[in-house]
């Protein structure tokens, strides 16, 4: 992580650790969650925002770099991360999935509902319309 409190432009080691995606059970909105392998101290945990760009680290084709409100140390603050990852090809996969949960998240910030996967919005749709009601 960049350190700009100091107004050096040093990174400040995090740790090492496994980051994931997960989605909230209830609004299903996404976020980026990582944590320190050996204490599982929250090193990193922000909203997967449509607007945050990856941008490759000068000089390495394994790290990626980007700039975002983070929620880690319990407050709201600005951060720059990099994530380094053991050869290029897992790093290229973590972009097009990050990438790809992005725009999820951004239909989702827009109100636009998943493909109904297995039939189940059709189902209770056709169950509905057989409802009657009588009156008496």
């Amino acid at each position: 992580m960049l350190d700009k409190g100091t107004g050096k432009k040093t990174w400040k080691e995090r740790g090492i650790g496994e980051a994931r995606i997960l989605r909230h059970r209830e609004h299903q909105r996404l976020r980026f969650l990582m944590r320190q392998e050996k204490t599982m101290k929250v090193i990193a945990n922000h909203a997967l925002d449509p607007r945050i760009k990856l941008e490759p680290n000068a000089g390495s084709d394994r790290s990626w770099v980007w700039s975002c409100f983070d929620f880690a140390d319990g407050e709201l603050e600005e951060k720059v991360f990099a994530l380094r990852f053991a050869n290029s090809e897992v790093a290229d996969e973590f972009k097009t999935k990050f990438e790809e949960h992005q725009k999820e998240m951004e239909k989702l910030l827009a109100g636009e509902d998943k493909a109904d996967e297995g039939g189940a919005a059709e189902e209770a749709a056709e169950a509905l319309s057989g409802l009657k009601t009588e009156d008496e």
